[in-house]
């Protein structure tokens, strides 16, 4: 058998297994294998019970840390989203939701160390090539865990996190809006659907759900058993990669990115524990597919863009939520509201996205790879 050194961090919504850089070999197609069989995939049951995934999108991720050389910069780290079904991983996005870990994660590992009190740091994520600023509070000598934050999808409180994402346009194309227009027409099978392409942490593909059929409340459950839709929806979303330049071909496109979401107006929803969420709680209803399945939360990255969308005139978002003050919004998830913020600058330049999480390391030592 073959131990590797890794960590088992929750990161928002999300969990994965964390590794410094220098834990793994430096072959790509080697780490690649180790993290697919540390998560347990492929599965062809689906739920990766020989390994630490959970079955899920959300619940079958990777990192990788190490200190930065780049002058500004803590550290770089690299996001890998390990297909379930494939065990590929595929690293052609972010993911907002474990970035939250990855401060935490460097001081367990000794990657970094801090003085007391609120600290901010500067990430460089080699996926996008981008900047991310994290800001917590450090107790002796780690990320706090206490605090009050409660966020949807996640049991109890902790303390809060602070994601900043400075400069933030075409994290993966040419700038906030690839194709230069807050709205397109994508041709499917012979039908054309209106979509809005918006790159902004996150490449997205974002359409109304009401033209699938859908009122955008329904459970993860509903839209995931719903075939006919899963499959037009990824149809749509390889049409939209296209679109946004980050394909030549819809069977080019990437299983991470862009993400698609279905966008409804804010209405009365039954929440994944069980309670009831009334239409003033949010600002508008969404529902995110992720690697072929519906995320039971959102995106921390995809909660960013939407935000972003909503303040870009003519865009499907702003058009579905009309009227909206200020630089944050509340989305309507499956496990509740969640708030981000984009600000513009007054020439309309996208300056930067943000969003609170939490996170917490769950477990370090040593995972064992199957002969």
């Amino acid at each position: 058998m073959q131990w590797i050194e890794a960590v088992f961090v929750r990161g928002g919504t999300s969990k994965g297994l964390f590794f410094c850089e220098d834990w793994l070999p430096d072959e790509e197609s080697e780490r690649n294998r180790i993290f697919a069989q540390a998560l347990g995939a492929p599965d062809r049951f689906g739920r990766q019970l020989d390994g630490m995934g959970g079955g899920i999108s959300s619940l079958s991720k990777v990192m990788v840390v190490a200190r930065s050389k780049r002058d500004g910069v803590d550290l770089d780290y690299t996001f890998g989203q390990v297909a379930v079904d494939s065990g590929i991983t595929d690293y052609a996005g972010n993911c907002g939701n474990l970035s939250s870990g990855v401060v935490p994660f460097a001081l367990e590992a000794g990657l970094l160390q801090a003085p007391e009190g609120e600290q901010r740091f500067t990430l460089f994520n080699t996926n996008t090539s981008k900047l991310v600023q994290v800001t917590l509070q450090v107790v002796g000598g780690r990320a706090a865990v206490r605090g009050a934050l409660s966020l949807p999808g996640v049991h109890g409180v902790a303390a809060p996190i602070e994601l900043s994402y400075p400069d933030p346009a075409g994290s993966r194309s040419s700038g906030l809006l690839p194709t230069g227009n807050p709205a397109d027409l994508l041709k499917v099978d012979g039908q054309v659907y209106p979509v809005s392409l918006v790159d902004a942490a996150l490449p997205m593909v974002m359409i109304q759900a009401s033209l699938l059929g859908l009122d955008g409340t329904e459970s993860p459950e509903a839209i995931d058993a719903n075939t006919p839709v899963i499959q037009r929806l990824e149809k749509i979303r390889r049409a939209g990669a296209v679109a946004m330049g980050l394909s030549a071909t819809p069977d080019e496109a990437a299983h991470v990115v862009p993400k698609i979401a279905l966008i409804a107006p804010s209405s009365p929803a039954l929440l994944l524990d069980g309670t009831l969420s009334g239409a003033e709680d949010s600002d508008l209803a969404i529902r995110v597919i992720s690697m072929g399945q519906t995320h039971k939360a959102v995106p921390g990255t995809g909660a960013m863009c939407l935000a972003a969308a909503a303040q870009i005139p003519g865009s499907i978002v702003a058009k579905v939520a009309p009227g909206l003050e200020g630089e944050i919004i509340r989305l309507g998830t499956p496990s509740g509201a969640v708030s981000a913020a984009a600000h513009f600058d007054a020439a309309g330049k996208l300056m930067h996205t943000s969003l609170l999480r939490t996170a917490r390391i769950l477990m370090k030592g040593f995972v064992q790879l199957p002969e």
